[in-house]
């Protein structure tokens, strides 16, 4: 799951909170965590605050499940830069989101990840998500990435085009990996092959998420259908206005954490928290 980062009013990382939002979503069975993903609002961390963070991160799972550490951008050289300098050791792998706003090719993608691939020997997971970057990897990118290098060991697919989805696990490795990164296909994307997903929705509602993605994986879509019916209007909800501000509303209606956003991400309105209110009681 693609963990959110905590903030205090004064906007400053609030540590307690992150410790306890990790300890939360392991418990209710999230199987690996996301550290510094977009749902973290990175573009908003300093490179001081990121460094602090991984190592908050890894203070607090403390070997239980998986970390991977999100590591992007649009400057190729300067994400090689962070993937030698932070500490990525205990990492299983680094998550880093094509390159947002320059809109570069496919061979632009392509040499961009093999840049970044040659950098480090940790597994490198592609993630794919247009509407945040302006561009899509295609299938033929990620097959092409996904034969030719051979750390380049999986993508979060996001762009939401299921014919897109169905392409790349039709035609990929068989040990290279495919995760959703959209909670409300997440169901369907298992259905046609997919390994799993990177989720926003874990943070808040980690047992309900975790059991539904853990029935579609075992082949019990009965179970994993009347899950996944009861947490629509979740997705909806959480994705109303902006990510994360839906997390943090019902996070902080959990008691986890303060609802705080940096700019220029702003709360929910308050139209749309009454209904994240009224749809919690709904749930397991």
């Amino acid at each position: 799951m693609a963990l959110v980062t905590p903030f205090k009013e004064d906007k400053s990382i609030d540590f307690d909170a992150l410790r306890a939002l990790i300890n939360f979503v392991i418990e209710g069975g999230v199987q690996y965590i996301v550290t510094l993903g977009t749902t973290g609002e990175t573009p908003t961390l300093s490179r001081e605050e990121k460094l602090d963070v991984i190592q908050a991160t890894f203070t607090a799972v403390s070997a239980r499940v998986p970390v991977v550490i999100g590591i992007g951008g649009n400057n190729t050289q300067s994400i090689i830069k962070d993937i030698e300098t932070f500490p990525v050791e205990k990492a299983t792998a680094i998550l880093s989101a094509s390159p947002y706003y320059n809109k570069p090719s496919q061979e632009g993608i392509f040499q961009h990840y093999k840049a970044l691939a040659e950098a480090t020997t940790k597994p490198i997971l592609l993630y794919n998500v247009p509407g945040r970057t302006g561009s899509n990897i295609t299938a033929a990118t990620t097959i092409r990435l996904a034969n030719e290098i051979s750390n380049i060991a999986g993508i979060k697919e996001a762009s939401g085009n299921m014919g897109q989805c169905m392409q790349i696990l039709c035609d990929k490795p068989q040990e290279f990996m495919v995760v959703s990164g959209d909670d409300n296909l997440t169901l369907a994307q298992i259905a046609c092959g997919m390994d799993g997903v990177i989720s926003v929705a874990a943070n808040c509602f980690p047992k309900d998420f975790s059991s539904m993605v853990s029935a579609a994986l075992n082949d019990d879509y009965r179970t994993a259908r009347a899950l996944n019916n009861v947490l629509l209007q979740g997705y909806d909800l959480l994705f109303a206005e902006n990510n994360p501000a839906g997390v943090k509303a019902v996070l902080s209606e959990l008691g986890i954490m303060q609802n705080h956003l940096r700019l220029p991400l702003v709360p929910l309105s308050n139209p749309i928290h009454e209904q994240i209110r009224q749809y919690l009681p709904t749930l397991h």
